[in-house]
């Protein structure tokens, strides 16, 4: 019989079932995630840390993009019962994030769209904008920067990116480091392991 240790991550106040855990192997047997939506992903610590040393305000409306799992944004909803959207490609991660979002005791909106077909209109009533792990690709780069502008377009007040420091990612916050109001934040967390990657902050409020 297989401990809690080798089925359950605790850690920054939420739980996680790892690949081992009953539910999360009845889940793979009925959903198959096609885009990298088949664990959840290192760099969503890193966003979770950033936030417990700058929270947000209480019942900011938050979007996560790509969010697989969206462990992030149930983060934001448990710790400042935030009122959250998941965006992803593939609506297969879907059964997992409200797994999740159960076990935490939290209520996560999803929406499957891709984020580069996402209108201002869409982002207009968003304050905040997270993204875990979600430019590993080149081909990434580009449609990251429209989402991003037509966020910034839609008075999104501040926006996270979390990477673990890809080239693609490293193209994307020098464009925005030049361009407006941004910084790129070297960071590192110790639990639930050590982890080391790079945010991408865009602050938008003037």
């Amino acid at each position: 019989m297989t401990s809690r240790a080798q089925t359950e991550i605790r850690a920054y106040g939420i739980r996680v079932l790892q690949s081992r855990h009953p539910e999360i192997r009845r889940l793979k047997r009925l959903h198959t995630p096609s885009v990298h939506g088949n664990k959840h992903w290192a760099s969503s610590w890193l966003l979770m840390d950033y936030l417990r040393r700058h929270p947000l305000p209480e019942r900011a409306r938050v979007m996560e993009i790509g969010c697989g799992w969206g462990l992030a944004g149930i983060y934001c909803a448990k710790k400042f019962n935030a009122v959250v959207t998941g965006v992803d490609i593939d609506a297969e991660v879907f059964p997992y994030l409200r797994l999740h979002a159960d076990i935490n005791n939290v209520h996560v909106a999803t929406l499957h769209q891709k984020f580069n077909k996402l209108k201002e209109t869409d982002l207009q009533n968003i304050d905040v904008v997270i993204g875990a792990d979600i430019c590993f690709w080149d081909t990434m780069v580009y449609p990251l920067k429209r989402f991003i502008r037509r966020a910034l377009n839609a008075d999104v007040r501040l926006i996270i990116i979390a990477d673990p420091a890809r080239s693609p990612f490293e193209k994307l916050s020098k464009y925005f480091v030049k361009q407006v109001k941004a910084e790129t934040l070297d960071w590192r967390v110790q639990r639930p392991r050590n982890i080391r990657g790079q945010l991408l902050k865009i602050n938008n409020q003037g």
